[in-house]
């Protein structure tokens, strides 16, 4: 296999996504994670959140998928790096989206961001998507 080519720096793409119960239920499984506020309804409004909170890394995901449109099959995600700026209930849509910052035959660098149907930011960070390639 040989080194896919590289995109071009500005390229954007965004995934917009509804956060479920069957979602959250599913990524309970696949972690393990049984965290109260993501997991226990009572626990989360107790805490004050209308609902159970989504994981954090289940939210990070729909920018991954943002990271697979750009790069597609010849690039993996080698680096990422996100800040979490506030938590996200169940129920609530999420717009994923990535911009290309960096483009080399050898690495794409990608600004990601998750901001709620609300509009305000939930994700921020970097990725550097590198060959996927041996």
């Amino acid at each position: 296999m040989t080194t896919p080519a590289p995109v071009s720096t500005g390229t954007e793409t965004s995934f917009r996504k509804t956060m479920s119960v069957a979602e959250q239920a599913l990524f309970t499984g696949i972690s393990g994670n049984l965290a109260t506020l993501h997991v226990d309804a009572r626990a989360a409004r107790a805490a004050g959140f209308a609902a159970p909170l989504c994981f954090e890394l289940a939210l990070a995901s729909l920018a991954t998928t943002c990271l697979n449109r750009i790069g597609g099959a010849g690039w993996r995600i080698g680096a990422l790096a996100l800040d979490f700026a506030a938590p996200v209930t169940v129920g609530t849509t999420i717009a994923a989206s990535a911009r290309v910052i960096e483009a080399t035959e050898h690495s794409i660098v990608c600004e990601v961001s998750c901001a709620a149907d609300n509009g305000g930011s939930v994700i921020a960070g970097r990725a550097t998507l590198v060959p996927a390639v041996r």
